[in-house]
């Protein structure tokens, strides 16, 4: 198993739009909603690859890319947030999300930041419990303006540095 976290620019455009398409495909009320979003981030990394592998990177398992990870370094040195984290379906449950997220929090945490901040979905259960392996806090509940009906309210997290 030779497990690699590489950059944006060794990959096709259209990756930031195909795993989390994979990813979320559980429940298609994900894709219905989020397309436009997922499309429009893979357009700004690709079209500004300096950021893309400043800000993220594609994991890849044998060379094969089996999830991503990105963040917002805007806000720094109050916070970094982390954006789209996602792994393909056929290789979630293999600790390889946690490999992902460690690997994102060794990065950011180089940063000089306070604290990395995250927000998903109160049913992504396995979601919430990657976060907290990794030492991330939960903070709050708000309402999810955007896909309640399916996803349950928003959880934010935080893991202070």
């Amino acid at each position: 198993m030779n497990i690699e976290f590489r950059k944006f620019s060794e990959f096709q455009r259209g990756i930031i739009y195909e795993l989390p398409k994979d990813g979320y495909s559980f429940e298609s009320r994900y894709e219905r909603d989020w397309t436009t979003n997922w499309k429009e981030s893979d357009d700004f990394f690709y079209d500004n690859l300096h950021i893309a592998d400043e800000c993220g990177f594609v994991t890849t398992l044998n060379d094969t890319p089996i999830g991503f990870i990105c963040w917002d370094p805007r806000h720094i040195p109050e916070y970094i947030e982390i954006g789209h984290n996602c792994i393909a379906t056929k290789y979630k449950g293999n600790k390889f999300g946690k490999m992902q997220l460690q690997e994102a929090v060794k990065r950011m945490t180089k940063k000089n930041v306070q604290k990395l901040i995250v927000t998903t979905d109160e049913l992504l259960v396995s979601a919430q419990k990657n976060y907290e392996s990794v030492g991330f806090k939960f903070v709050q509940h708000r309402k999810n303006e955007w896909n309640q009906e399916y996803a349950g309210k928003l959880m934010d997290y935080e893991m202070k540095l």
